[in-house]
């Protein structure tokens, strides 16, 4: 009918400005190219730093039905959106949820999102900071990396980077968070976002070699968050 799936890499943006590479950008040409009548809207993506499932609609009324369909299911409890993800450590529980308030912090000139374990009423009330959860499931784990089930009951930006790093186990290739996992003798434990400066994440030398990279290579690992599934009516 009105609805087009396909599998989004890695690094592309949903939207962009006017030049710059999108998929907004691309879709007229893919429209052309499947030769449809009516322009395509995009209903559901991962986000820019996450690959997999984009959900396409060629009709307007459809678009906006599937939208309210997946805001309402949050709310009643459900877990529209599953992903996999690639983690760097394995969780200690089996599967499990990860809930903590999240919030955007200034550090010097960039804003990063933090967690706030114990957030206060006011501050929620305010909506200076969200409540989130996250329910994960291990599928299966080697050599120190776990397959990682995860459903997001909320949305919040960044909330699957942060809530994995809350179980100690970043996903691979995050840049932006994996560096508030630190190590003693092995051991991992938290650090506060102040006492970790952003940088590119660090891998021990048989993981880089299980994965074929040199260190100056790991800058350009992509982030293995996946979006896998998506429940519809």
């Amino acid at each position: 009918g009105a609805l087009l799936a396909l599998s989004k890499p890695p690094g592309l943006p949903i939207m962009g400005h006017p030049g710059d590479l999108s998929l907004e950008a691309l879709l007229p040409a893919l429209r052309q190219r499947l030769g449809l009548a009516a322009e395509l809207h995009v209903v559901k993506a991962p986000a820019r730093e996450y690959s997999g499932l984009v959900l396409l609609s060629s009709c307007y009324h459809t678009t906006k039905k599937l939208q309210q369909f997946f805001t309402n299911a949050r709310l009643r409890g459900q877990y529209p959106a599953t992903y996999h993800a690639i983690t760097v450590g394995v969780p200690a529980e089996v599967e499990g949820e990860i809930r903590t308030g999240l919030c955007w912090q200034q550090h010097g000139d960039r804003a990063m999102v933090v967690p706030v374990p114990a957030p206060g009423r006011r501050s929620l009330a305010r909506k200076d900071v969200k409540s989130t959860l996250t329910r994960y499931r291990v599928l299966g784990a080697v050599g120190g990396c776990a397959l990682l089930q995860l459903q997001p009951r909320t949305a919040f930006p960044e909330q699957l980077q942060v809530h994995l790093t809350l179980l100690l186990c970043p996903a691979l290739g995050d840049h932006e968070h994996s560096s508030r996992v630190g190590r003693v003798l092995g051991v991992p434990f938290l650090l506060t976002p102040e006492t970790a400066p952003t940088r590119t994440q660090v891998l021990d030398e048989e993981l880089l070699s299980q994965l074929g990279l040199s260190p100056r290579q790991l800058h350009n690992l992509p982030l293995h968050i996946h979006l896998q599934e998506l429940m519809l009516p």
